[in-house]
């Protein structure tokens, strides 16, 4: 009998090929998404539209609104977006997100008595996110096999990061291998209303140069300037 798996689904590229591999490895997918407060809602419908697409066990979203706290480009308005690359640590870094994130997963994966949890960190193209480094996700795993009643009870909990130590062409390319069409997809830290992307933010420049160095051509849809 396949296994029940929580997946996040940010209706990323990164996300997306997360499902897909999971769903070919046999698992009952269970995708969970998260209103946070971000700049814009794209992502939230085209992550949707792929739990509809990958016809996922279910799909829910989660207002957790981290606008309340700010503290980042991506849930501060008069925090800008910037559009050249950034040294260090970057202001569109939201504070504790991927803890916070995997701690209602882990939550949701003890009510449906799921022991998986899927998330596509990556620490390679990962754009200095302190939260996407195996350390934290080790950390992670260790914390939800202590605090969990399931784990005092004798089941494990796995935290899955599959694209971890990809490349982002790697990860394209594995994308490709697993059938994923990237068109859907919204990376854009400010997409519009229609999921089309600015082209010059740190997403957009990481999404582009992965088409680019992959050799695959790039399905993004992109705003008019």
């Amino acid at each position: 009998m396949s296994k029940k798996a929580v997946i996040l689904l940010s209706g990323g590229l990164d996300s997306i090929t997360v499902l897909a591999l999971a769903k070919k490895q046999g698992f009952k997918c269970h995708t969970l998404s998260f209103d946070y407060g971000q700049r814009h809602n794209a992502e939230l419908k085209a992550a949707a539209q792929i739990a509809a697409d990958y016809s996922v066990e279910e799909h829910k979203v989660i207002n957790i609104g981290l606008s309340s706290i700010g503290g980042s480009a991506l849930t501060d308005e008069h925090i800008a977006v910037p559009d050249t690359a950034q040294e260090g640590i970057p202001v569109t870094y939201v504070p504790a997100r991927n803890t916070i994130f995997l701690s209602f997963a882990l939550g949701w994966a003890e009510v449906l008595n799921a022991h998986d949890i899927f998330i596509g960190v990556n620490a390679v193209d990962y754009s200095g996110y302190p939260d996407c480094r195996p350390e934290f996700i080790k950390a992670f795993q260790q914390l939800a096999n202590l605090a969990t009643k399931a784990a005092v009870e004798g089941e494990h909990f796995a935290i899955h990061t599959p694209l971890i130590s990809l490349s982002k062409a790697e990860i394209i390319k594995l994308g490709a291998e697993l059938g994923v069409d990237y068109y859907r997809t919204v990376s854009c830290y400010s997409a519009d209303e229609q999921g089309r992307a600015c082209g010059v933010c740190d997403a957009c420049r990481l999404r582009k140069a992965g088409f680019a160095e992959a050799g695959i051509a790039d399905p993004t849809r992109y705003q008019k300037k």
